[in-house]
């Protein structure tokens, strides 16, 4: 009974300085810099405008692969999730700007919003000229998590989930 008990209370500190271990603490990015950038069709799009809606936002180019791959992951994620406060904006860092994106957007269609970005709002989200870099941010403008390269839909699907469901509390 001794052996049992020593075992289990064993057990039970070598589990505790595991999990105690494993636990990272997540980087805090902060709130979510404020912007405001045209749409491919030159309207005034403010990230204000989205409050109290958890976001992705994605820094993208049109000849960028990794971008291009995650473009079908964000649409079918903004169409499971955006009665349930799901957006998705997507920051295009084109040279050519609208006259870049707008062909490839006829080609290859988005149901979310498509902005048109510049170094500034690259510097201010710390983009590093990484593309994509993409960033979760929660119903209060803080920056959840942030993805530089590609991502499979799961990872984001993880994270809109946790979310949504008021998650991620850190």
């Amino acid at each position: 009974m001794l052996k049992s008990a020593a075992a289990r209370a064993c057990l039970i500190a070598t589990l505790t300085f595991i999990a105690a271990g494993c636990a990272k603490n997540q980087p805090d990015y902060g709130n979510a810099p404020q912007f405001t950038l045209p749409d491919v069709n030159g309207n005034q799009v403010a990230l204000s405008d989205f409050q109290g809606k958890v976001l992705i936002v994605g820094f993208w180019a049109t000849w960028c692969p990794g971008c291009v791959a995650e473009i079908p992951h964000f649409i079918e994620l903004y169409d499971q999730y955006k009665e349930q406060g799901l957006e998705i904006i997507a920051i295009s860092l084109d040279e050519g700007g609208a006259d870049d994106v707008k062909p490839f957007l006829k080609k290859k269609p988005v149901n979310y919003t498509m902005l048109i970005g510049n170094e500034d709002i690259s510097k201010q989200y710390n983009t590093k000229g990484i593309l994509p870099t993409t960033f979760v941010i929660d119903r209060t403008g803080k920056i959840r998590s942030k993805y530089v390269g590609y991502r499979k839909k799961p990872v984001f699907e993880k994270d809109i989930k946790m979310l949504l469901n008021g998650g991620l509390d850190r």
